[in-house]
């Protein structure tokens, strides 16, 4: 009996020599560069090493979630490294190859960004997302991203609902300081910051934290029910979390757009009210307010809101150019009050009041796009203006913006 005890014993023992010996080959191998020899030997030696105790199976596992990281089969990887995470033996080791993989899943994930794979994009930044969750939280905001990006919506609002539990807001702060005898601000880490304020080669020290993302959650997760035909659910959305910051001018927008999606433009009309009520210097807010309002029908108000969005922002083309084609509107109904007359004495007569109340109409556009022709040389103010003064019988005006299109610089301030 002792015989038969010693002999199983030392087949156990050269057994598990064995395992050890092969594996260690194996990781020199990998640490040697050949990834494809050391799989190789796993491979061959794999009916000896899954059977491995637990002395040797951890490590065995390891390797195996290298060289699946290196052959980027990351959901091994990451299956292999999570079997693997409270082992006592390998905690740091696989920490650090967690860390690794994350870094390596994102990196592809953005490749597929950029392909336009977003599903497999959004599967892999979510998977980066839960190799740490506190951490990684911004890979979760990405993946939601991209599972809309491939219209997966019931996988988006997942992601979104997600965000919004763990109460995300994507805030960075920013740290800047100015080289003392420079005057460009440049970004530094807090480290650098703190340093660079002890030293008088730096000055204008700022902080700055970006914009939450959270009213863009709400936005999405309502602008997704919003398309998945639940309004209902969008609204509520909505006003759950306005209900929480009801003064938030980022959330009373995603409102005001998400009744522009339903097309209730009177509601957008309301809420773009309340939003120039809390940023009444937001020339951007005074111009969707004013495309909305003519589409409405009240030509006086967009007008005003027009005018007011270029006094604040004077370089908004799109409000110089809207604010001519809505002054233009009023010719359609002279046009048609002209071509309505007769030939009589006193139809003549109205014509020619007629026509001096469309010269009129055109010559209000004229000083709106000399206006903006020298804010930025904008093509279509000189093709509208070129017109204009065909319409006019200005000749030299109509040559002069003639001869500016046909060059196609727009490099001489419209004098």
């Amino acid at each position: 009996m002792k015989k038969i005890t010693l002999l199983l014993f030392l087949l156990i023992f050269n057994f598990s020599f064995s395992q050890k010996k092969e594996l260690r080959k194996a990781q020199k191998l990998y640490e040697a560069g050949d990834i494809t020899g050391a799989e190789k030997l796993l491979t061959d030696f794999k009916s000896v090493l899954e059977t491995a105790d637990q002395k040797v199976k951890p490590s065995y596992d390891f390797l195996r979630a290298k060289i699946a990281q290196h052959n980027e089969d990351y959901t091994q990887a990451y299956d292999l490294l999570l079997s693997l995470k409270d082992i006592s033996s390998l905690k740091n080791d696989v920490a650090n190859q967690m860390n690794l993989l994350s870094s390596a899943i994102v990196n592809s994930a953005i490749d597929d960004n950029e392909k336009g794979d977003f599903k497999n994009s959004a599967r892999k930044l979510y998977m980066a997302y839960t190799i740490d969750p506190e951490a990684n939280a911004d890979y979760l905001y990405f993946a939601a991203s991209s599972a809309v990006n491939n219209s997966d919506y019931d996988v988006a609002l997942e992601y979104y609902f997600k965000l919004k539990s763990i109460g995300y807001t994507g805030v960075v702060t920013k740290y800047f300081v100015t080289e003392a005898d420079k005057d460009t601000p440049i970004e530094v880490s807090e480290t650098e910051y703190n340093l660079y304020k002890k030293s008088k080669d730096y000055k204008d020290f700022k902080i700055e934290k970006t914009e939450s993302k959270f009213p863009e959650i709400v936005k999405n997760i309502a602008l997704i029910y919003a398309q998945q035909g639940d309004n209902e659910k969008a609204i509520e959305a909505v006003k759950e979390a306005r209900s929480a910051n009801p003064n938030d001018i980022n959330l009373i927008l995603t409102e005001a757009n998400l009744y522009i999606q339903l097309d209730d433009k009177e509601k957008f009309k309301t809420l773009m009210n309340e939003a120039i009520a809390h940023d009444p210097e937001n020339g951007s807010l005074y111009y969707n307010l004013a495309v909305v309002t003519a589409d409405l029908g009240d030509k006086a108000a967009a007008r005003s809101y027009y005018e007011k969005a270029i006094e604040i922002d004077p370089s908004s083309e799109n409000s110089y150019l809207n604010l001519v084609a809505l002054i233009l509107e009023g010719e359609t109904e002279i046009v048609d009050k002209m071509n309505s007359l007769g030939n009589s004495r006193a139809d003549n007569a109205k014509y020619d009041a007629y026509k001096i109340e469309r010269e009129e109409v055109y010559k209000e556009c004229v000083p709106i796009l000399e206006k903006l022709i020298n804010l930025n040389k904008n093509e279509d103010a000189f093709k509208t203006l070129m017109n204009i003064y065909g319409t006019l019988g200005d000749t030299d005006g109509f040559k002069k913006m003639k001869a500016l299109l046909e060059v196609n610089t727009f490099l001489y301030p419209y004098k």
